[in-house]
């Protein structure tokens, strides 16, 4: 059990270098980007579209991904690359069939959201995304044959060419423009802004598609088996509701936002806001997708050994004092951090410690569901994230128009609290594992009396206050070191 816990600390770390380095310097473009698109607004049209964005990478990978772990790792299955070849070609179907009728449909669609002078931004990320679920399988089939050293340098490659994109047309372009126009001026448009950001991430999807395809060709040249296939569609169709759920939980106040307002310009200008001070508590999303990326295949290869339900409780305890360290490491340097975003976004930065306990409750939601994946209760997930998802919806309709933004990240708090709560005491009678809540609680209260010690003592000095909470840090630190020894 101890290796497997190991190997689980391993993989998260690795997976974590390449998300945590890759989202990192993709999330120094929002200064960029906060101070190349002067108007908030502008930077509101990119929060809004990846909001959409996120919500249809779960409709167009309708839980193949899981389903792809669940199959592969079934006892007395001899042929993986019949599951991997199955999944493939489903996604890739589905995702030929979704960017062929919005592009038909490109000019309406458009319009309805509100882009009617713009449609290519939706036919651009309509591409893009339809691209990212196709590749979420040769992703996952790596992760499958446990080669995060590939799957990490794959990430970090990929990111790195999205922004040298975004530089390139967002700060080269505009310098080279006005003095050598002809140059660029086959590829380039001054008054284009917003749109290359969109550009950049199309031109490095493609890439992706080119540099993953040695992985493709061994489920590409298998067959598709509809037997199968249906079984998987059977065993993922709750993990779509649950996505689909989950991530609206996560995107419903991005896209619900401009609606909820009489004033579309304010709406888009305060959303902007939102979105630059949202990415600060981007760290702790990080977090949960590393070790998210190393803990499915962990457990459903785990559940083939005896020891699984300590592997569990471990992984759980673990997960519960890293993300309260990374709580308290990104609120105690918060004068350092605001600095991020330009003084006229500081508004938004009272959403980042909601923002983040919102995250953390949804990462013990991810470790608690172990218990419907594993007895192929999918459904129950699928309940819970419906339930999330009308609180999240009904507090957003009726304290946004009110609270503003504040309401948006109180929303995704209170729904992710729900769902865990769910979770955890149905779970208790699906599928029993005495996860260790004295040593969550006891991590919970150091972590909030050190919040409490560090945040409220007045202390004037820039310099003795970062000195003083840094020092509160170690001491949470020593204390999850210790904890780990006592352990081994």
């Amino acid at each position: 059990m101890a290796t497997g816990i190991k190997s689980l600390a391993k993989d998260t770390a690795i997976y974590g270098l390449s998300s945590i380095i890759g989202r990192f310097v993709n999330w120094m473009l929002v200064p960029m980007y906060t101070r190349v698109l002067v108007d908030p607004g502008e930077y509101g049209i990119v929060t809004e579209l990846y909001g959409w964005v996120a919500l249809l990478l779960i409709l167009l990978t309708y839980g193949m991904e899981t389903g792809f772990f669940r199959f592969i790792n079934k006892k007395g299955e001899s042929n993986p690359l019949r599951v991997y070849g199955t999944v493939l070609y489903g996604v890739l179907s589905t995702s030929i069939l979704f960017t062929a009728t919005v592009l038909l449909f490109l000019n309406p669609v458009g319009r309805m959201l509100g882009y009617a002078n713009h449609p290519e931004f939706i036919g651009i990320m309509t591409v893009t995304v339809a691209i990212d679920a196709f590749l979420c399988l040769p992703f996952a089939y790596l992760r499958y044959q446990g080669k995060a050293m590939r799957f990490a340098t794959f990430k970090l490659l990929i990111i790195g060419i999205t922004i040298f994109l975004n530089i390139f047309f967002l700060l080269i372009c505009p310098q080279i423009h006005p003095l050598h126009p002809e140059w660029i001026a086959w590829f380039y448009q001054a008054d284009y802004g917003v749109g290359y950001i969109f550009v950049s991430n199309l031109l490095a999807t493609l890439f992706t598609l080119i540099l993953l395809l040695p992985d493709m060709l061994p489920g590409l040249r298998s067959k598709m088996d509809l037997r199968l296939l249906r079984q998987i569609l059977n065993y993922s169709f709750p993990i779509l509701l649950l996505g689909i759920a989950g991530i609206f939980n996560q995107t419903a106040d991005k896209i619900l936002f401009r609606f909820l307002f009489d004033d579309k310009e304010y709406a888009a200008g305060q959303l902007g806001i939102y979105g630059a001070c949202f990415k600060i508590a981007v760290v702790m999303v990080m977090f949960i997708q590393a070790f998210r990326y190393a803990y499915e295949p962990f457990i459903f290869a785990k559940n083939k050994s005896d020891d699984n339900r300590k592997a569990y409780i471990e992984a759980m305890r673990y997960f519960i004092m890293f993300a309260l360290f990374i709580f308290l490491s990104v609120m105690f340097y918060m004068d350092v951090l605001k600095h991020f975003v330009p003084a006229g976004y500081y508004a938004g930065l009272s959403v980042v410690p909601v923002v983040m306990l919102g995250e953390l409750f949804f990462g013990i939601y991810f470790n608690l569901s172990i218990w419907y994946k594993l007895t192929d209760k999918t459904m129950w997930g699928a309940c819970f994230s419906a339930i999330g998802c009308v609180a999240t919806v009904a507090i957003i309709l009726l304290f946004v128009p009110r609270f503003g933004f504040i309401a948006c990240a109180w929303a995704s708090f209170a729904s992710n609290l729900l769902m865990m709560m769910l979770s955890y005491f149905i779970g208790r009678k699906k599928f029993p594992v005495a996860y260790n809540l004295r040593s969550a609680l006891y991590y919970s209260l150091l972590a909030a009396g050190l919040y409490l010690a560090g945040m409220y003592l007045p202390i004037d000095s820039l310099v003795w206050r970062l000195i003083y909470r840094s020092v509160l840090l170690i001491i949470f630190f020593a204390f999850i070191v210790r904890s780990i020894r006592i352990k081994e």
